[in-house]
């Protein structure tokens, strides 16, 4: 099996960028959302949230379950992006903590890759509102590659 750091350097990152892209056009809890492939770079991955009021809570913020699943999203798609690419990734924890509501009309989740192994991958995830510098939630996420796994799409 190669190590993760040898295929980042073989594999071109265009090829890398199509392979993270054909993936998210294939998640239908992200296009549910709304969610939106921002940027994608080796180890990085910025995805957006529009304000969608079917997706707020009583007080109406954007609720928490729909910023966790867009940050474990851009985890994931960070995480994918330093894999080989025979390699899928799923989520096997993440701890979110939700530092302020949710409120704006924008978003920007941001996942990077803290430490690639071999099989786990550490990434955090940061949400933030518009432009704003602070983040209102943070994510730390483990990711688990699958290599050769029957019904499991890279």
């Amino acid at each position: 099996m190669r190590e993760p750091g040898e295929d980042q350097r073989a594999e071109p990152v265009a090829t890398m960028q199509a392979r993270v892209a054909a993936s998210f056009a294939r998640q239908a809890m992200m296009a549910t959302l709304g969610a939106e492939l921002v940027s994608i770079e080796r180890g990085r991955v910025e995805l957006a949230l529009p304000r969608d009021e079917r997706f707020t809570q009583q007080h109406g913020f954007v609720h928490a379950g729909a910023v966790a699943a867009v940050l474990d999203s851009a985890c994931g798609y960070a995480a994918f992006s330093v894999m080989p690419p025979e390699a899928a990734v799923l989520t096997a924890s993440y701890t979110i903590n939700l530092l302020a509501p949710a409120a704006g009309e924008r978003f920007r989740m941001t996942g990077t890759v803290v430490r690639a192994g071999r099989t786990l991958v550490v990434c955090r995830g940061d949400a933030f509102a518009g432009d704003a510098a602070t983040p209102f939630a943070v994510m730390q996420a483990t990711l688990t590659a699958l290599y050769n796994r029957p019904g499991v799409q890279h």
